[in-house]
């Protein structure tokens, strides 16, 4: 049986530590050169560059979406890029420079439903089946609708008689 050198440990414990230290350092110019900083407040998604100097757009992905053209689609304005009305989830905010580089990606959890605002209900009640909902018509209405039936019956009967002779 050979016992190891004092020297032979000491290259082994020295590539047990690169290799311990290899991920932290490939992790740290990651985390820096992600360019973004992406927050979820209520159903509302930010996210900020200062990697972009002349604009660009952000997306952000929902699960299940892999390509940028997918997710929702917005300009950047100032730096920083807002969705609203995101739904509860887990999404991927990216933002693509106007140089075509990437700002960055990141992974970010919405735990909160959509505010849905008043002015998303349908304007003039709703509407269904043959002619709409309910609807109140005044006396002129009905009382124009009755003379285009007359004036549509006379007008039939006439071409009819003539057409006869």
């Amino acid at each position: 049986m050979r016992i190891p050198s004092t020297r032979a440990l000491a290259h082994s414990s020295l590539v047990v530590a690169a290799a311990a230290a290899l991920p932290l350092t490939l992790a740290a110019p990651a985390a820096h050169a992600a360019g973004i900083t992406v927050t979820a407040n209520g159903s509302t998604v930010t996210a900020t560059t200062t990697s972009c100097q002349n604009g660009g757009n952000g997306s952000l992905l929902a699960a299940g979406q892999a390509d940028f053209a997918q997710g929702r689609q917005m300009a950047l304005s100032s730096g920083s890029v807002t969705w609203t009305g995101v739904s509860s989830g887990t999404y991927t905010a990216v933002v693509v420079c106007a140089d075509g580089s990437t700002a960055g990606t990141q992974s970010v959890t919405v735990s909160a439903s959509p505010t849905i605002s008043a002015t998303s209900s349908p304007l003039g009640g709703v509407r269904g089946g043959l002619g709409g909902g309910s609807e109140d018509y005044g006396t002129l209405t009905y009382a124009a609708g009755g003379t285009l039936v007359a004036a549509a019956l006379v007008g039939g009967v006439w071409y009819l008689r003539r057409r006869r002779t």
